[in-house]
Protein backbone atom coordinates (compact mmCIF):
# COMPACT_ATOMS: atom_id res chain seq x y z
CA UNK A 1 0.00 0.00 0.00
CA UNK A 2 1.37 3.55 -1.07
CA UNK A 3 1.67 6.00 2.00
CA UNK A 4 1.27 9.72 2.08
CA UNK A 5 1.82 12.20 4.54
CA UNK A 6 -1.41 13.81 5.15
CA UNK A 7 -0.62 18.11 4.77
CA UNK A 8 3.03 19.29 6.33
CA UNK A 9 2.24 18.47 9.84
CA UNK A 10 -0.25 15.36 9.49
CA UNK A 11 0.67 11.51 10.21
CA UNK A 12 1.57 9.34 7.47
CA UNK A 13 -1.50 7.07 5.80
CA UNK A 14 -2.69 5.03 3.15
CA UNK A 15 -3.02 6.23 -0.60
CA UNK A 16 -6.96 5.61 -0.03
CA UNK A 17 -8.89 6.00 3.05
CA UNK A 18 -12.26 3.69 4.05
CA UNK A 19 -15.56 6.11 4.62
CA UNK A 20 -17.49 3.77 6.96
CA UNK A 21 -20.69 6.23 6.82
CA UNK A 22 -22.68 3.75 4.83
CA UNK A 23 -21.89 0.58 7.18
CA UNK A 24 -24.69 2.63 9.18
CA UNK A 25 -26.71 5.40 8.01
CA UNK A 26 -27.86 6.94 5.03
CA UNK A 27 -27.63 4.66 2.33
CA UNK A 28 -30.08 1.97 3.23
CA UNK A 29 -30.15 -0.84 4.65
CA UNK A 30 -26.49 -2.46 5.55
CA UNK A 31 -24.79 -5.46 6.50
CA UNK A 32 -23.21 -5.82 10.26
CA UNK A 33 -21.22 -8.99 9.52
CA UNK A 34 -20.40 -7.60 6.24
CA UNK A 35 -19.05 -4.27 7.10
CA UNK A 36 -16.88 -6.10 9.71
CA UNK A 37 -15.74 -8.08 7.55
CA UNK A 38 -15.44 -5.00 4.81
CA UNK A 39 -13.31 -3.60 7.48
CA UNK A 40 -10.77 -6.40 8.31
CA UNK A 41 -10.20 -6.60 4.77
CA UNK A 42 -9.29 -2.93 4.23
CA UNK A 43 -6.90 -3.46 6.64
CA UNK A 44 -5.48 -6.55 5.88
CA UNK A 45 -5.03 -4.57 2.42
CA UNK A 46 -2.83 -1.95 4.37
CA UNK A 47 -5.92 0.71 4.51
CA UNK A 48 -4.98 2.67 7.77
CA UNK A 49 -7.11 5.86 7.72
CA UNK A 50 -10.73 5.17 8.81
CA UNK A 51 -13.16 7.78 8.16
CA UNK A 52 -16.28 8.49 10.35
CA UNK A 53 -18.61 10.70 12.37
CA UNK A 54 -20.05 11.17 15.79
CA UNK A 55 -23.38 11.44 14.24
CA UNK A 56 -23.75 8.96 11.04
CA UNK A 57 -26.56 6.13 12.41
CA UNK A 58 -26.41 8.67 15.78
CA UNK A 59 -23.28 6.87 16.99
CA UNK A 60 -23.99 3.98 16.10
CA UNK A 61 -20.83 4.13 13.34
CA UNK A 62 -18.56 4.71 16.15
CA UNK A 63 -19.83 1.88 18.08
CA UNK A 64 -19.27 -0.30 15.11
CA UNK A 65 -15.90 0.71 14.78
CA UNK A 66 -15.18 0.33 18.51
CA UNK A 67 -16.05 -3.29 17.72
CA UNK A 68 -13.96 -3.82 14.71
CA UNK A 69 -10.52 -2.31 16.74
CA UNK A 70 -10.90 -5.47 19.21
CA UNK A 71 -9.37 -7.50 16.46
CA UNK A 72 -6.47 -4.52 15.11
CA UNK A 73 -3.80 -3.16 16.54
CA UNK A 74 -5.25 0.36 17.18
CA UNK A 75 -1.94 2.68 16.75
CA UNK A 76 -1.65 1.21 12.97
CA UNK A 77 -4.81 2.99 12.26
CA UNK A 78 -5.42 6.99 11.86
CA UNK A 79 -8.97 7.41 12.90
CA UNK A 80 -10.79 10.47 11.51
CA UNK A 81 -14.18 11.91 13.45
CA UNK A 82 -16.30 14.22 12.07
CA UNK A 83 -18.31 16.41 14.55
CA UNK A 84 -20.98 18.70 15.34
CA UNK A 85 -24.39 17.70 13.47
CA UNK A 86 -27.39 18.06 15.04
CA UNK A 87 -29.64 14.96 14.96
CA UNK A 88 -33.27 13.66 15.95
CA UNK A 89 -34.47 10.25 17.17
CA UNK A 90 -36.25 9.93 13.70
CA UNK A 91 -32.29 11.24 12.08
CA UNK A 92 -33.35 14.73 10.65
CA UNK A 93 -30.33 17.21 10.98
CA UNK A 94 -31.26 19.99 12.87
CA UNK A 95 -28.09 21.96 12.56
CA UNK A 96 -24.51 22.25 13.94
CA UNK A 97 -23.06 23.15 17.20
CA UNK A 98 -19.37 24.32 17.27
CA UNK A 99 -19.60 26.03 20.86
CA UNK A 100 -16.40 24.65 22.97
CA UNK A 101 -18.28 23.19 25.42
CA UNK A 102 -20.11 20.94 23.15
CA UNK A 103 -16.82 19.74 20.96
CA UNK A 104 -15.98 18.97 24.24
CA UNK A 105 -18.55 16.95 25.47
CA UNK A 106 -18.83 15.37 21.77
CA UNK A 107 -15.19 14.27 21.67
CA UNK A 108 -16.03 12.82 25.60
CA UNK A 109 -18.73 10.43 23.71
CA UNK A 110 -16.53 9.45 20.60
CA UNK A 111 -13.91 8.59 22.63
CA UNK A 112 -16.29 6.23 24.84
CA UNK A 113 -18.04 4.85 21.90
CA UNK A 114 -14.86 4.53 19.69
CA UNK A 115 -13.37 2.50 23.30
CA UNK A 116 -9.93 4.26 22.85
CA UNK A 117 -7.54 7.32 24.54
CA UNK A 118 -7.66 9.49 21.60
CA UNK A 119 -8.65 9.91 17.92
CA UNK A 120 -6.06 11.32 15.74
CA UNK A 121 -7.79 13.64 13.19
CA UNK A 122 -10.65 15.22 15.17
CA UNK A 123 -12.82 17.66 12.91
CA UNK A 124 -15.68 20.09 12.76
CA UNK A 125 -18.33 18.33 10.26
CA UNK A 126 -19.41 21.96 8.83
CA UNK A 127 -19.28 25.24 10.11
CA UNK A 128 -21.72 27.26 12.93
CA UNK A 129 -22.24 30.30 11.92
CA UNK A 130 -23.11 31.62 15.39
CA UNK A 131 -19.80 29.82 16.74
CA UNK A 132 -16.23 31.91 15.21
CA UNK A 133 -13.90 28.90 13.76
CA UNK A 134 -11.28 30.28 15.90
CA UNK A 135 -13.23 29.29 19.32
CA UNK A 136 -14.38 25.83 17.95
CA UNK A 137 -10.42 25.23 16.55
CA UNK A 138 -9.60 26.75 19.60
CA UNK A 139 -11.25 23.70 21.37
CA UNK A 140 -9.70 21.22 19.85
CA UNK A 141 -6.28 22.51 20.04
CA UNK A 142 -6.83 22.34 23.54
CA UNK A 143 -7.59 18.78 23.34
CA UNK A 144 -4.60 18.32 21.54
CA UNK A 145 -2.47 19.76 24.16
CA UNK A 146 -4.81 17.00 27.10
CA UNK A 147 -3.66 14.45 24.42
CA UNK A 148 -6.90 13.30 23.48
CA UNK A 149 -6.59 14.25 19.88
CA UNK A 150 -3.81 13.68 17.74
CA UNK A 151 -4.52 16.65 14.89
CA UNK A 152 -7.20 18.71 13.87
CA UNK A 153 -8.99 18.61 10.35
CA UNK A 154 -11.67 20.59 8.80
CA UNK A 155 -14.41 19.27 6.60
CA UNK A 156 -16.50 21.38 3.65
CA UNK A 157 -15.01 24.79 4.71
CA UNK A 158 -14.48 27.60 2.60
CA UNK A 159 -10.74 29.48 1.89
CA UNK A 160 -11.62 32.64 4.34
CA UNK A 161 -12.55 29.71 6.99
CA UNK A 162 -9.46 27.99 6.51
CA UNK A 163 -7.04 30.71 6.64
CA UNK A 164 -8.63 31.70 10.12
CA UNK A 165 -8.38 28.05 11.28
CA UNK A 166 -4.90 27.86 10.50
CA UNK A 167 -3.92 30.35 12.66
CA UNK A 168 -5.16 29.36 15.58
CA UNK A 169 -3.55 26.03 15.31
CA UNK A 170 -2.25 23.35 12.49
CA UNK A 171 -4.46 22.28 10.20
CA UNK A 172 -3.78 18.84 8.96
CA UNK A 173 -6.19 18.66 5.97
CA UNK A 174 -9.86 19.42 4.58
CA UNK A 175 -12.37 17.13 3.98
CA UNK A 176 -14.44 17.78 0.69
CA UNK A 177 -16.43 16.54 -1.92
CA UNK A 178 -14.22 15.99 -4.97
CA UNK A 179 -14.66 14.01 -7.86
CA UNK A 180 -15.32 14.13 -11.80
CA UNK A 181 -18.66 15.50 -11.08
CA UNK A 182 -17.85 17.87 -8.02
CA UNK A 183 -14.71 20.08 -8.85
CA UNK A 184 -15.67 23.27 -7.35
CA UNK A 185 -12.92 23.18 -5.17
CA UNK A 186 -10.24 23.71 -8.10
CA UNK A 187 -11.00 26.80 -8.45
CA UNK A 188 -10.04 28.49 -4.93
CA UNK A 189 -10.28 25.99 -2.02
CA UNK A 190 -7.49 23.59 -3.34
CA UNK A 191 -4.71 26.51 -4.10
CA UNK A 192 -5.68 27.96 -0.55
CA UNK A 193 -4.59 24.07 0.75
CA UNK A 194 -1.80 24.27 -1.27
CA UNK A 195 -0.67 27.30 -0.25
CA UNK A 196 -0.73 26.56 3.41
CA UNK A 197 0.56 23.47 3.11
CA UNK A 198 -2.64 21.35 4.13
CA UNK A 199 -3.99 17.68 2.65
CA UNK A 200 -7.15 17.01 1.47
CA UNK A 201 -9.41 14.03 1.85
CA UNK A 202 -11.59 13.42 -0.43
CA UNK A 203 -14.81 12.21 -0.01
CA UNK A 204 -17.45 11.23 -2.79
CA UNK A 205 -14.82 10.56 -4.91
CA UNK A 206 -18.30 7.86 -6.84
CA UNK A 207 -20.83 11.16 -6.36
CA UNK A 208 -22.10 7.92 -3.96
CA UNK A 209 -22.38 5.60 -6.36
CA UNK A 210 -23.55 7.93 -9.17
CA UNK A 211 -20.51 7.29 -11.34
CA UNK A 212 -19.22 3.82 -10.06
CA UNK A 213 -20.65 2.00 -12.81
CA UNK A 214 -22.97 -0.03 -10.63
CA UNK A 215 -25.99 2.60 -10.47
CA UNK A 216 -29.26 2.24 -12.34
CA UNK A 217 -32.71 4.63 -12.62
CA UNK A 218 -34.16 1.82 -10.34
CA UNK A 219 -31.60 1.91 -7.39
CA UNK A 220 -32.20 3.61 -4.32
CA UNK A 221 -35.82 2.97 -4.32
CA UNK A 222 -35.93 0.67 -0.89
CA UNK A 223 -35.38 1.41 2.52
CA UNK A 224 -34.01 5.01 3.74
CA UNK A 225 -31.49 5.86 1.11
CA UNK A 226 -30.90 9.93 0.76
CA UNK A 227 -30.31 9.22 -2.29
CA UNK A 228 -33.46 8.96 -3.23
CA UNK A 229 -34.11 12.68 -2.96
CA UNK A 230 -30.75 13.69 -3.65
CA UNK A 231 -31.07 15.95 -6.90
CA UNK A 232 -28.40 14.43 -9.27
CA UNK A 233 -30.10 11.08 -8.39
CA UNK A 234 -33.65 12.34 -9.30
CA UNK A 235 -35.74 12.70 -12.89
CA UNK A 236 -34.34 14.01 -15.60
CA UNK A 237 -31.23 14.35 -13.44
CA UNK A 238 -30.23 11.19 -13.29
CA UNK A 239 -30.79 10.22 -16.58
CA UNK A 240 -28.06 12.98 -18.09
CA UNK A 241 -25.55 11.97 -15.23
CA UNK A 242 -26.19 8.45 -15.99
CA UNK A 243 -25.23 8.92 -19.57
CA UNK A 244 -21.76 11.06 -17.96
CA UNK A 245 -21.31 7.68 -16.02
CA UNK A 246 -21.97 5.25 -19.20
CA UNK A 247 -18.90 7.60 -21.26
CA UNK A 248 -16.80 6.91 -18.23
CA UNK A 249 -17.32 3.31 -18.70
CA UNK A 250 -16.34 3.36 -21.99
CA UNK A 251 -13.23 5.04 -21.61
CA UNK A 252 -12.22 2.71 -18.56
CA UNK A 253 -12.87 -0.09 -20.24
CA UNK A 254 -10.49 0.88 -23.07
CA UNK A 255 -7.75 1.48 -20.47
CA UNK A 256 -8.52 -2.19 -18.76
CA UNK A 257 -10.00 -0.37 -15.67
CA UNK A 258 -13.47 -0.44 -14.09
CA UNK A 259 -15.58 2.73 -14.12
CA UNK A 260 -15.46 3.10 -10.42
CA UNK A 261 -11.68 2.59 -10.73
CA UNK A 262 -10.90 5.24 -13.44
CA UNK A 263 -13.22 7.59 -11.43
CA UNK A 264 -11.05 7.36 -8.31
CA UNK A 265 -7.63 7.13 -10.17
CA UNK A 266 -8.76 10.25 -11.52
CA UNK A 267 -9.22 12.06 -8.00
CA UNK A 268 -6.01 10.04 -7.09
CA UNK A 269 -3.88 11.60 -10.00
CA UNK A 270 -4.80 14.99 -8.66
CA UNK A 271 -2.26 15.54 -6.30
CA UNK A 272 -0.04 13.41 -3.79
CA UNK A 273 -1.55 15.64 -1.35
CA UNK A 274 -5.13 14.35 -2.10
CA UNK A 275 -6.50 10.98 -0.06
CA UNK A 276 -9.58 9.61 -1.65
CA UNK A 277 -12.36 8.00 0.62
CA UNK A 278 -14.54 4.90 -0.36
CA UNK A 279 -17.70 4.29 0.99
CA UNK A 280 -17.11 0.19 0.90
CA UNK A 281 -19.15 -1.98 3.11
CA UNK A 282 -19.34 -4.95 0.71
CA UNK A 283 -15.90 -6.68 0.50
CA UNK A 284 -16.75 -7.07 -3.39
CA UNK A 285 -16.72 -2.64 -3.67
CA UNK A 286 -14.01 -2.43 -1.73
CA UNK A 287 -11.67 -4.84 -4.18
CA UNK A 288 -13.05 -2.56 -6.80
CA UNK A 289 -11.99 0.13 -5.23
CA UNK A 290 -8.54 -1.23 -4.17
CA UNK A 291 -7.75 -2.09 -7.84
CA UNK A 292 -7.86 1.81 -8.74
CA UNK A 293 -4.37 1.98 -7.28
CA UNK A 294 -3.21 -0.56 -9.46
CA UNK A 295 -4.79 2.00 -12.66
CA UNK A 296 -2.32 3.86 -13.90
CA UNK A 297 -3.13 6.92 -15.87
CA UNK A 298 -1.68 8.65 -18.83
CA UNK A 299 -2.06 12.57 -19.83
CA UNK A 300 -4.25 11.28 -22.71
CA UNK A 301 -6.34 8.82 -20.26
CA UNK A 302 -6.72 11.71 -17.87
CA UNK A 303 -8.14 14.18 -20.85
CA UNK A 304 -10.40 11.42 -22.02
CA UNK A 305 -11.96 10.52 -18.89
CA UNK A 306 -12.47 14.47 -18.62
CA UNK A 307 -13.58 15.15 -21.89
CA UNK A 308 -16.36 11.87 -21.24
CA UNK A 309 -17.11 13.33 -18.10
CA UNK A 310 -17.33 17.21 -18.58
CA UNK A 311 -18.38 18.91 -15.89
CA UNK A 312 -20.58 21.58 -17.35
CA UNK A 313 -23.32 18.73 -18.50
CA UNK A 314 -23.38 17.58 -14.36
CA UNK A 315 -27.21 18.07 -13.85
CA UNK A 316 -28.23 18.87 -10.30
CA UNK A 317 -26.54 20.51 -6.69
CA UNK A 318 -24.49 17.73 -4.81
CA UNK A 319 -26.75 18.65 -1.79
CA UNK A 320 -30.43 19.31 -1.71
CA UNK A 321 -31.01 23.44 -0.89
CA UNK A 322 -31.16 23.05 2.54
CA UNK A 323 -28.10 21.19 2.85
CA UNK A 324 -26.73 23.42 0.30
CA UNK A 325 -27.02 26.46 2.88
CA UNK A 326 -24.92 24.70 5.36
CA UNK A 327 -22.08 24.66 3.31
CA UNK A 328 -19.47 27.23 3.80
CA UNK A 329 -16.88 25.49 1.25
CA UNK A 330 -20.21 26.89 -1.40
CA UNK A 331 -20.40 30.14 -0.30
CA UNK A 332 -17.87 31.77 -2.57
CA UNK A 333 -19.34 30.35 -5.93
CA UNK A 334 -23.29 31.09 -4.62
Amino acid sequence: MKTLKLGQTGPVVSALGLGCMGMSDMYGPSDRAESLATFDAAVEAGVTLIDTGDFYGMGHNEMLIGEALKTHKRDRLVISVKTGALRDPVGQFLGFDGRPAAIKNFLAYSLKRLGVDHIDIYRPSRLDPSVPIEDTIGAIAEMVQAGYVRHIGLSEMGSETIRRAAKVAPIVDLQIEYSLISRGVEKDILPTLRELGIGMTAYGVLSRGLISGHWTMDSGKAGHDFRGFSPRFVGDNLEANLKLAEALRAVAESRGATTAQAAIAWVASRGDDIVPLVGARRRDRLAEALGALEVKLRPEDLAAIEAAVPVEAVAGTRYAEAMMAHLDSERGAR
